[in-house]
This record gives structure tokens, sequence and C-alpha cells, in this order.
């Protein structure tokens, strides 16, 4: 029988219910790894569990006590941490909603910072925490402030914590526009044109989807070779669209 690349180990994925989480932690399980998925939603989250076979935490991972007490009381040393997060804010300076940029702080800045503090001691040497970005806020223009100064944050913020966490590795994913449901629900009936519009721009003739966020987290998983990096996925957007 052919071993897995997975086999003996165990992932978490926090927001592994729906879109990248899921689909990451969906290959996860079938490279032969445990999985242990949160999400807010304890409906959603039991289904996607049930589906998977995998361990399953209702909680909202911006409720940082609730994190701690997440990781303190994981039975066993884990080796990846998947960490995802909601969509990005855009807004222009002189209409912000100030209490949705916070969340936004919190989720894509200090929720990395408090995974970080609580994980490391959990993770195996040589194991991973690997956090979601973007690449759209790396451009210039109104309504990009907040997004574009959390897309610059991440990449340092990697570089730090895989050197102060050593030997656990830490690396980040920079996505493009990928088709989820939360790209859905950000787009609404704009969608199918942004769809067709990337199909007909991108140099790889399609649009990305979250199998191939999860193939890059995978292996970012197993190769211990990678650290500190910030790892750009977006069929060539950028290249295309300034």
């Amino acid at each position: 029988m052919t071993e897995k690349i997975l086999d003996g180990q165990t992932v978490v994925v926090i927001g592994g219910s729906l879109g990248i989480g899921f689909e990451t932690a969906r290959l996860a399980r079938a490279e032969g790894a445990s999985v242990i998925i949160t999400a807010r939603s304890p409906e959603r989250l039991q289904q996607a569990g049930k589906e998977l076979g995998a361990d399953v935490a209702a909680f909202d991972a911006t409720d940082f006590d609730q994190l701690e007490t997440f990781f303190g009381d994981l039975p066993t040393p884990i080796d990846h941490v998947l960490v995802t997060g909601p969509g990005p804010y855009y807004g222009l300076v002189a209409d912000m909603d100030f209490d949705a940029v916070r969340r936004d702080l919190e989720a894509h800045l200090l929720l990395p910072m408090h995974v970080a503090r609580h994980a490391a001691t959990r993770v195996r040497p040589g194991g991973s925490l690997l956090f979601m970005g973007g690449t759209g806020g790396r451009r210039t223009a109104p309504g990009l402030a907040s997004i574009g100064s959390l897309t610059a944050a991440g990449p340092a913020l990697t570089r730090n914590l895989a050197v102060e966490l050593a030997p656990v590795r830490v690396n980040l994913i920079a996505a493009g526009f990928v088709d989820t449901p939360l790209s859905a629900t950000i787009l609404g009936d704009q969608l199918d044109a942004r769809r067709e519009q990337l199909r007909t721009t991108l140099p790889i003739g399609r649009v990305v989807g979250p199998a191939d966020i999860a193939n890059l987290a995978i292996h970012l998983m197993i190769n211990t070779a990678i650290t500190g990096a910030t790892v750009d996925i977006d069929g060539g957007q950028q290249l295309v669209e300034g």
C-alpha cells in the first residue's frame, strides 16, 4: 500500500467549513491526515465535519480567549495549522466604517499573532503555520487604504514569525480572485461577469478555485525547506490587471 504524504499527521483548519478551508481539509484527509476544523456556525460545521470525517470545534476565532482555550484543549501535538479568514473590507476614508476596519484588523493581523502564540508550542518541530492573505490590495486606488495596509503587513508578519517560531515554519498564501462562496457573497449578481472576464484575460485561461489553493497549502505543509515565504497564486491576475 502506497504511503500518503500526510500519514500520521494532524492538520487544524481554522475556518474549515467552506471554500478554501474546507477544500484544504478534504485534501489533507485524502492524503492521510487527521483533521480538526473550526468555524463560527455550528450547523454548517457539523455538516462539514461529517462529510470530511473530521473533528470539529465551533467558535469565533477572533474571540481570542476561546482561541486560547481551543489550542489548550487539543489532546495531542499537531503538525500544521491553516488559518483562513473573511473577505477584505473596502471603503473610502471619508465614509469608512471603522468598526468594520477594526474587525478586519483583528481577522487579518491580530488573529495570526494569537494563533502563533498559542499554536507554536503545540506544533511539532518542522510543522507549519499557514496564513491566507491576498494580492488585490497591492495596487493603489480609492477605497483600498485598509486592505492595502493589511496586505502589506502580511508578508512582514510572516517573515518575523518564521524567525521567532523556528523550527516551526510560517508561510503566507497570497491569493487573487478565488471562486468561493465568499466571493459570491461579495460580488452578488456581478459574479458571473467577473468569472467571464477572468476566463478571457488570465494567462491560465480559467478561474482559480479552492482546489488550486488547497494543493498549494498541502505543498507548503510538506515542503520543509519553505518558511517565511509569501507565495502568490492568482493565475496571472497581477500580470494583466496591474
